[in-house]
């Protein structure tokens, strides 16, 4: 049966401080830089999720777009629109980066989604800054 990818794009607000416990006030400045700013400061992400599976003969698709934009917005946009990152539980032991973040929203969808095999995330932070996180089966062309 042949397989297909389909990737989605969703958009969040949240904000965030680059700061770890680990390091010295002067580490984190250095580390960090503006992004370590003690009052935070926030993105417009824009999240892109891939799934893969075979194509249903019946309905000719990977997945019910229905199915996986449900999720998302229950698992994954509700949870962080319009949040502080660092409030949040996953991050109380690590830091908010967007590293990080891409790695936390994969495993909520790898362990919730059942509908196709989430392949992979990218995130775009900014303009000039996008990441991508694959569970470790990242690949580069």
């Amino acid at each position: 049966m042949p397989r297909a990818h389909l990737t989605r794009r969703y958009r969040f607000s949240a904000s965030h401080r680059l700061h770890s416990e680990e390091l010295s006030e002067r580490e984190n400045q250095q580390v960090y830089g503006k992004c370590n700013n003690p009052h935070g400061h926030g993105h417009n992400y824009a999240l892109e999720v891939t799934v893969n599976g075979p194509v249903d003969e019946r309905t000719g698709m990977v997945c019910n777009l229905v199915d996986l934009d449900g999720f998302v917005q229950k698992e994954i946009l509700e949870r962080y629109e319009h949040s502080n990152l660092n409030t949040l539980e996953e991050f109380t032991a690590r830091v908010p980066t967007t590293e990080n973040l891409c790695m936390e929203i994969y495993e909520r969808l790898r362990n919730g989604f059942s509908h196709a095999v989430v392949e992979k995330i990218r995130m775009e932070e900014t303009m000039m800054n996008s990441f991508e996180y694959a569970g470790g089966a990242e690949l580069r062309h």
